[in-house]
């Protein structure tokens, strides 16, 4: 049982927080997971947003929670964790003394958790101010959010002002996507399972495919993704991090060093793509008007409201981990905004078998899949091919195996990443966060394909409601593979 903890949400009134980290809490606390005595202190920059918080955050939690999980019960003790505090986290002014104030009046020795649901550029300020308000305490964290710079310069800019003031151990930067169950369960999968553990490398499989597209355009976000793009804002660190757990070498011990040590070095096992390399093994794109879900969406540009930009809103990679365990096999990484559907998923396609019995009549034997789905749903599928059941004749088809997450543990299972994370800082577990030489060591091999891009060339135009741009399809082509597209294959 976690004890109780003071997490300060800074930007506590901005669209991260009330869409994700207070429905986490909330949950939190509806499964018995928020100690008695902790408190969630949100930080506005007004003295009237303070007074309208509790109402605020009501109405949040009544728009993001899922259907049923509301209710004015558990709101009216839940509102009781919360303390809203005025603070300009960019100031040093008298509000900083009153929030070390409110800290202080607890009796608890508690543990502190900043979060900075901030701007990166103003995370060593807000940190420094910390400091010199004297808020940070031996049981201080901080927890800190991706885009973690815009290139490994300024990323490690980025670092080096926040390790000023708290250690590395103290420094938990998120990545959403490692607090996902499934992602999670991508471990318990390979390595108690011998079945997947003894099959997992170049010699059983042929391909795997990690992708995550959305349907969503630009939103809200115009102004960060046209000077970041799908590169650094998806692949530096979520598919690179999805990347290293599924093709990471078992870690001696399930800790946070184990696992870090060993995903740094999947990272440093990456072929390097320079200059020609970047042309022949990479596709940007970005999406251009298109029907989608039956209705017609703007361009990039239109949403974008500019005359041009050769930002990328899709990309698709094909990379190498030159290793023992996985030489030879390609690693297919995709991203992309308007795309047909959404989804995140790790599709392990696995060699033919090595010698049919059959003849041709039976029909084709396609290779066995797996499918390890993040998002909408989660879900971990298996094909097989086995004999069709309602034909005398031999014929052969494919069967998946499916386990859907939330029919195994029923309508109360709500899988939230968030939720996962803000405990585990508060626990001072730092298994699923992010080491500062796995970022230096993500933009390392991110930088050159940027810098290539911006050289060369421009983003080939994708329909918006389609799976991207045609030479996506050619660069798996050219190693006789094709995407798994979500509802299009059996």
């Amino acid at each position: 049982m976690l004890n109780p903890f003071d997490i300060i949400i800074f930007g506590g009134g901005g669209d991260l927080a009330l869409r994700k980290l207070l429905p986490a809490m909330y949950r939190a606390y509806q499964e018995g997971n928020l100690p008695e005595g902790s408190r969630i202190l949100p930080t506005v920059r007004e003295q009237s947003k303070q007074q309208e918080y509790i109402e605020t955050a009501e109405q949040a939690l009544k728009s993001f929670l899922g259907e049923g999980e509301f209710n004015s019960q558990d709101w009216k003790a839940f509102a009781k964790f919360l303390v809203p505090v005025v603070v300009n986290v960019t100031e040093p002014d008298e509000h900083w003394d009153e929030l070390r104030t409110i800290l202080a009046q607890d009796a608890l020795d508690k543990s502190r958790v900043f979060y900075l649901s901030l701007p990166p550029a103003v995370y060593g300020t807000c940190c420094e101010i910390l400091s010199t308000k004297q808020l940070i305490t031996d049981t201080s964290r901080v927890v800190v959010e991706k885009p973690i710079g815009y290139c490994g310069a300024s990323a490690e800019e980025i670092n080096g002002k926040i390790a000023q003031y708290f250690l590395e151990e103290q420094i938990f930067r998120i990545d959403h996507y490692l607090g996902k169950e499934t992602v999670q369960n991508l471990m318990a999968l390979r390595f108690s399972n011998a079945l997947f553990e003894n099959l997992w490398d170049a010699k059983s499989i042929d391909n795997i495919q990690i992708s995550i597209s959305e349907t969503v355009g630009l939103e809200s976000r115009a102004g960060f993704y046209d000077k970041a793009g799908a590169l650094r804002d998806m692949v530096q660190n979520h598919l690179l991090q999805l990347l290293c757990l599924v093709a990471m070498e078992s870690p001696h011990k399930l800790n946070a060093n184990s696992i870090r040590t060993e995903k740094l070095k999947v990272l440093e096992a990456l072929r390097p793509l320079i200059a020609e390399q970047v042309d022949e093994n990479t596709v940007r794109g970005q999406y251009v008007p298109g029907e989608l879900n039956s209705k017609i969406v703007p361009g990039y540009l239109e949403e974008l409201a500019e005359g041009s930009s050769i930002t990328e809103t899709f990309v698709a990679i094909r990379a190498h981990i030159d290793n023992w365990r996985w030489a030879g096999v390609p690693f297919y990484l995709r991203t992309g905004k308007r795309m047909k559907q959404r989804c995140a998923e790790i599709v392990v396609e696995y060699k033919p078998v090595s010698h049919n019995v059959y003849d041709e009549s039976v029909g084709p034997i396609q290779p066995n899949r797996l499918v390890i789905r993040l998002q909408p749903e989660e879900t971990i599928q298996l094909t097989l091919m086995s004999k069709r059941m309602d034909n005398l004749d031999m014929q052969l088809q494919p069967v998946t195996l499916n386990i859907e997450l939330s029919e195994q543990y029923g309508s109360s299972f709500h899988s939230d990443a968030y939720k996962r994370l803000m405990l585990d800082a508060a626990a001072n577990n730092p298994a699923l966060f992010i080491h500062r030489d796995e970022v230096r060591q993500a933009w390392k091999w991110i930088d050159p394909i940027v810098e290539r891009w911006q050289e060369k060339g421009t983003p080939a135009l994708y329909r918006a409601g389609s799976w991207g741009p045609e030479d996506a399809d050619e660069l798996l082509q050219e190693n006789k593979h094709a995407w798994f597209n979500v509802g299009e294959k059996a």
